[in-house]
């Protein structure tokens, strides 16, 4: 997605814990009908399916969708394959967070926004010690959970792929997942996740999700 501004018209996923990041991979089962209906519409046109999450506390009601944070991550359709019984198994690949501006008046059963991209730096990088902390601080953290780690892989890693794959798929909770996608900067990113980690350590909960 090279052309950074408003987007006409994103089809949006609200699901409450599944955040997208740039760069990185989603695999979703799509059984909904509505959304369905999302995936075959998307395919026809571009292939792309914004991934947002809904504001906790409130209920769907006819007549009153659920509001919304208003950053979400746009994601491309790379992989997909229709089963038999008219649902989708998907991967979605991430292009570039967005900025809700307003939601649509729209016929389709799925909803839809209209949206500007965020325009994040390009080939951002860690310094020396916000890399090392964060690759120090991941170690103790998988050590904790139990977590098999190719560590040697990890560090071939360039920093956007690590940090965001961290972010994405820690077991944090849907706040604090959501203030992740919301950090302007990588490094920003980087030093929450830091925290984030650590906090998770002192108060792990018998769910596995930080409280």
């Amino acid at each position: 997605m090279s052309e950074l501004g408003k987007i006409g018209r994103l089809s949006i996923f609200p699901l409450t814990g599944a955040l997208l990041f740039p760069r990185m991979q989603l695999p979703l089962h799509i059984f909904e009908p509505r959304y369905r209906a999302m995936v075959t519409d998307s395919l026809a046109r571009d292939r792309r399916i914004g991934m947002i999450q809904p504001r906790p506390g409130f209920r769907e009601t006819p007549g009153q969708p659920v509001p919304l944070f208003e950053i979400g991550c746009v994601g491309r359709i790379a992989e997909v394959e229709a089963l038999d019984d008219g649902k989708f198994d998907i991967v979605l690949e991430g292009l570039s967070r967005f900025r809700m501006i307003r939601e649509l008046e729209v016929t389709t059963p799925f909803r839809q926004v209209e949206a500007e991209l965020i325009a994040d730096p390009e080939d951002e990088v860690l310094a020396m010690g916000e890399r090392a902390s964060l690759e120090l601080e991941s170690r103790r953290f998988a050590e904790r959970q139990g977590y098999a780690v190719d560590w040697n892989a990890v560090s071939r890693l360039d920093d956007e792929a690590l940090v965001n794959g961290i972010a994405q798929i820690a077991p944090f909770d849907p706040a604090a997942k959501q203030a992740l996608l919301e950090a302007d900067t990588l490094s920003g990113r980087a030093e929450l996740t830091v925290q984030l980690m650590q906090f998770f350590g002192r108060h792990d909960s018998d769910e596995g999700t930080l409280q």
